[in-house]
């Protein structure tokens, strides 16, 4: 069986006004290319559903009982086509992201919320973990968006990569603020905020310090950054961080700020990807989300 939309909706007018010609009238269509319509509804079915009485399309009882199926499917297909409509002008849908704990706590939220303050039939899942975390769940489709550091590569998920130049956090009333750029040399021996043993930015601020024949002093040892800027803050250390955590103080803060922030050489990359699964398409709104989420990241780059 092959019922064609058109057919239904020909049925359909033809069941409420009683006349081929008017409901003709109504679909836009010719006389003629309705009643073909009908008849091919009716081979289709192999049911008669009108007989014609003084002029008009008498319903069969069969038709009686078909209006309602017919009516159904109808509005059933209006429906899926409004939403999908929807979903293509970025109204409707849902996103699952993923992301690091440095763009956990401003720079993701506040572009979901901006990117969704006009969507409000969108919904979303915004979950923080940890990098590995991230790309177990793109590649196995869980989520469909992730930032995180620069995954190995692998045929399971795209990446968007970022070389994301790590700055120096100065206590504001530290002399070290009259410089434009803060060397390695200028912090030897000071007391320094670093991330744990083992990690990647951890790693590279110690090769850099180590260019420059600098002692790093690693006072404190945390997970994240955020809670080294307020160590910062009370005059107790230096830490070079990622820009994604630097920008989200800049922003949260007002002026004066108790920490400044200065570019640091050498430099120190932290590579952040944005991820998603390679064998699965973005939606539309994935896609634009992710634009956006390009663009943000590139500003960032750009402040300091």
């Amino acid at each position: 069986m092959n019922l064609s939309f058109r057919q239904l909706q020909a049925f359909r007018e033809v069941m409420r006004t009683g006349s081929v010609s008017e409901a003709a009238r109504i679909l836009g269509r010719t006389q003629p290319a309705v009643s073909a319509l009908i008849a091919n509804l009716e081979a289709e079915l192999d049911i008669a559903l009108f007989r014609r009485q003084r002029g008009k399309m008498a319903p069969t009882p069969e038709a009686q009982y078909f209006i309602t199926e017919a009516e159904a499917i109808l509005d059933r297909l209006s429906l899926s086509t409004r939403t999908m409509r929807e979903i293509g002008a970025l109204t409707k849908g849902r996103l699952n992201i993923a992301c690091m704990p440095a763009a956990s706590s401003l720079l993701m939220p506040q572009l979901l919320g901006e990117f969704l303050l006009d969507k409000p039939d969108v919904k979303a899942s915004l979950m923080m973990r940890a990098s590995p975390v991230i790309e177990e769940w793109i590649a196995s489709q869980q989520y469909d968006i992730g930032l995180g550091e620069t995954p190995k590569a692998t045929a399971a998920i795209d990446t968007v990569d970022f070389d994301m130049r790590c700055v120096c956090a100065i206590p504001a009333d530290d002399p070290l603020t009259e410089l434009a750029k803060v060397e390695a040399h200028h912090l030897s021996g000071l007391p320094m905020a670093g991330l744990q043993e083992g990690h990647p930015n951890l790693i590279a601020t110690q090769r850099a310090f180590a260019s420059q024949k600098a002692s790093f002093d690693q006072r404190f040892e945390l997970r994240t950054f955020n809670p080294a800027l307020t160590l910062v803050e009370k005059g107790l250390c230096y830490c070079i961080c990622d820009p994604i955590t630097a920008a989200g103080y800049v922003n949260m803060r007002s002026e004066p700020r108790p920490v400044v922030f200065r570019a640091f050489h050498p430099h120190v990359i932290l590579n952040v990807s944005i991820m998603r699964p390679a064998h699965r398409p973005p939606s539309a709104l994935a896609s634009e989300f992710i634009r956006r989420l390009e663009t943000a990241l590139q500003a960032i780059n750009r402040q300091f």
